[in-house]
């Protein structure tokens, strides 16, 4: 399949967050646009994506399922304390490998306007296909489901029997990704599961060495694709290395003709490969109390304590598999305006993956996941 140009992570225009934007991303403005008229209303999930400089309703039954050449806005609007009144959010600005330049800067100039229509006060994050953070997986159960294409081809229901084949990898342990790879046996590695669909037939392939969280969302997907087709298809399992009949046959068939297949280890470890996290762990001040903004270290790995947060000012934390942007209830207009621009110049100047999720957090609205990192 015909890829577009990968996005460059490190272009995003995440420097509009926070920023000094012009009328069309001020509360006026965002009260104008269509798709925040019931945004953050009630308790749930809320899903767009980018179509030409529009923001358009996500279906809900295709929540969890994101193309790579697109972008969208995720709104979780939620209850701390459930028998409070108050309503908390969290937005996340989600960017397709191969989705354009235009799609991710309207996404994230889109992410400031559904802001200030929200009060300011959701919790942000810009989400890099591959490397969501854990809040955003959690939305769907840990599993999304990756498809190839984009807003220029759309995402239309095809009939099972005019579906065109597509063999999706399974892999990961607690968190089981779901994405689109080329057909063909070259695809297949012994560690992983992965998912054949010709339409009327659904092939599950396990691989050896594959894990049983894979395995069942290879079950998972099956089902949910039998029913969404009326129950037409037919299910067939394939293990590794045992010898089958007649769907044995037409899977490898469909695939392409059988071939060798990768090892465990050759198709990639199901957890990242953990740094040690004690010597990547930093926190930083920003501050413009001198007269000029000054970013500096204020403490590394275990020494980062919760009452080092400076109230006046906005701090950096990097934990290691996320970046925060901390924002002190006194912290100056343009410390706000700054925070999350420094935050991705911080990934580079600093040399960490430009992939890692960046969130902007205001103080007393802090989630569990930012809180955890600190115990």
């Amino acid at each position: 399949m015909l890829k577009g140009k990968e996005y460059k992570v490190e272009d995003s225009n995440i420097a509009l967050l926070g920023s000094d934007l012009d009328k069309a991303c001020k509360l006026a403005a965002a009260k104008t646009e269509k798709a925040w008229s019931e945004a953050g209303q009630k308790l749930g999930i809320q899903i767009w994506r980018i179509e030409k400089f529009h923001v358009i309703s996500w279906p809900k039954d295709q929540y969890g399922k994101f193309f790579d050449g697109d972008s969208y806005i995720v709104l979780k609007t939620y209850k701390k304390d459930p028998v409070a009144a108050k309503i908390s959010w969290n937005v996340h600005f989600w960017l397709g490998k191969y989705t354009t330049q235009d799609e991710a800067g309207t996404a994230a100039y889109k992410t400031v306007e559904l802001d200030d229509f929200l009060g300011g006060e959701p919790v942000q994050y810009r989400e890099v296909q591959e490397h969501e953070s854990d809040e955003f997986l959690k939305l769907f159960n840990n599993q999304i489901t990756i498809m190839s294409g984009g807003m220029e081809s759309g995402f239309k229901h095809v009939e099972p029997e005019k579906y065109k084949p597509r063999l999706l990898h399974l892999k990961g342990q607690k968190k089981v990704r779901v994405t689109e790879v080329d057909i063909g046996h070259k695809s297949l590695n012994s560690g992983d599961v992965f998912l054949l669909d010709c339409g009327l037939s659904l092939f599950q392939w396990n691989g050896k060495k594959s894990g049983p969280m894979e395995k069942q969302k290879g079950a998972a997907l099956s089902r949910a694709f039998k029913e969404e087709r009326k129950g037409k298809p037919t299910v067939y399992v394939l293990e590794e290395g045992e010898k089958g009949g007649s769907d044995s046959i037409e899977f490898w068939k469909a695939l392409g003709g059988e071939g060798p297949i990768k090892s465990a280890e050759e198709g990639g470890s199901d957890t990242e490969a953990e740094k040690d996290n004690n010597k990547i762990r930093k926190l930083f001040q920003l501050s413009d109390s001198t007269g000029k903004m000054e970013f500096k270290v204020i403490a590394e790995g275990n020494a980062i304590k919760r009452n080092q947060l400076i109230s006046d000012d906005v701090m950096i934390f990097d934990a290691g598999n996320e970046v925060y942007a901390w924002i002190g209830k006194g912290a100056s207009k343009e410390e706000k305006k700054q925070a999350l621009g420094f935050a991705q110049d911080y990934l580079t100047k600093f040399k960490r993956p430009s992939y890692l999720p960046i969130s902007r957090v205001l103080e007393g609205g802090e989630n569990e996941t930012f809180e955890a990192h600190f115990r």
